[in-house]
């Protein structure tokens, strides 16, 4: 599938394909069944990712990186994650934050220049942002964020699912500074592995899942770690905010994590057609694809799948191409990955229903995708905020 590219204005033409070959992508496919019954993370995977380039596809070409914008990353996660999940998820995780860097540099911030040079160079960047109980998520943290003499600062406190645990060489997180002048505040900061060595950050080995087992996003404990000064990137009021960074992390992440689902829908609908039409019908003697329930149902299926593509490449184009949606951005957003986690789960479910009992056996592929798709109704936004979110847009704030 051949789709285009805008790059400084011009737009060329983009075969995912190109980067993710289907050679590539199979032997990911049998690596995930793999990691998944062992429940360890996906190394060769990384490797062969790194040397088709792929940490770096969102940085700036005169940087080292393929150029492509949020609209085609998205494309090649679907793609990735039709073929491995876990992988895909976790390799989200960097994506993010190169991302990010991309969303500020395009409106003309280069607070994480490093981050794109980080990539280029194999550097593997984590997302430390989820703890437990924070439903503020971005808005708040329960990690400290003390400051130090020389600009820098030290976070305690306790990540939770922090994909690519064993690998990542920076964390990027957040904690609250509550004892600045000004304080509250934010604190956006990267903390690199040599804080692990120096036992400032322990890493649990505590990931035992149902699902998603490859992306191995284990908790990960802070004590006093550093992030130097020159990895401290933002400091903003706690709350809701404007800010370009939160924009930035909250625009990417959805949009990504609605592209990794959507990516598992499609799989599950290409196994549910491939099954129809393989098994037989002991009654009427014809392929399952001519039965009309199987029909309707499959149907069904493709009716949820092919609304998704269109609306996760609108999306991510709006913020390559600095649209502006105002006070929208958020609603959209999170309905955006509310409607791909939630459509991604059902096409799953129908798939198994047209496979039948053997989608039941743990080594059957729909297996792991019936437990690979849940994951996505617990990443923020989840359906409760979603829809909190979305009421206030249409509703205006609930009054005191």
């Amino acid at each position: 599938m051949r789709t285009s590219s805008r790059k400084n204005g011009v737009v060329a033409s983009f075969e995912p394909s190109e980067i993710l070959n289907d050679e590539l992508l199979e032997r990911l496919r049998v690596r995930a069944a793999v990691h998944d019954r062992e429940n360890t993370f996906p190394d060769d995977d990384l490797a062969d990712l790194k040397d088709a380039g792929y940490l770096a596809i969102l940085v700036p070409e005169e940087l080292g990186g393929s150029g492509l914008g949020l609209a085609e990353a998205s494309v090649l996660q679907q793609r990735l994650a039709g073929a491995a999940p876990a992988t895909a998820l976790a390799i989200n995780m960097h994506l993010v934050w190169t991302g990010v860097a991309k969303v500020l540099a395009d409106r003309g911030i280069d607070a994480l220049r490093f981050v794109q040079e980080g990539a280029v160079a194999g550097e593997v960047f984590a997302f430390g942002i989820s703890e437990a109980g924070n439903d503020l998520v971005l808005f708040g943290s329960g990690t400290d964020a003390a400051p130090l003499p020389d600009g820098g600062y030290s976070f305690t406190g306790t990540k939770i699912f922090t994909s690519l645990a064993p690998v990542w060489t920076q964390l990027g997180l957040h904690g609250l500074d509550t004892s600045s002048q000004d304080a509250p505040q934010m604190v956006y900061a990267f903390v690199p592995r040599s804080e692990v060595r120096a036992g400032r950050v322990v890493v649990r080995d505590d990931w035992d899942t149902l699902g998603m087992r490859g992306t191995q996003s284990r908790t990960t404990e802070l004590h006093d770690a550093v992030a130097p000064a020159d990895r401290v990137v933002r400091r903003l009021a706690p709350g809701p905010n404007p800010d370009p960074l939160v924009f930035g992390i909250f625009s990417v992440f959805e949009i990504l994590l609605a592209s990794v689902y959507t990516g598992i829908a499609r799989r599950a609908l290409d196994l549910a057609v491939g099954t129809a039409g393989r098994r037989t019908s002991k009654r009427t003697g014809k392929a399952y694809s001519q039965d009309p329930d199987i029909r309707w149902r499959i149907a069904g299926m493709a009716l949820a799948y092919d609304a998704l593509p269109p609306q996760i490449e609108a999306l991510a184009r709006d913020v390559d191409d600095l649209a502006d949606h105002g006070a929208r951005w958020f609603s959209l957003l999170a309905g955006l990955k509310h409607r791909a986690v939630t459509a991604a789960k059902q096409i799953v479910d129908e798939a198994v229903l047209v496979a039948g009992g053997s989608s039941y056996f743990q080594g059957n592929e729909l297996s792991r995708l019936y437990r690979d798709v849940l994951a996505g109704l617990f990443h923020p936004s989840d359906p409760e905020s979603a829809h909190s979110t979305v009421a206030t847009a249409w509703l205006g704030p609930i009054e005191d």
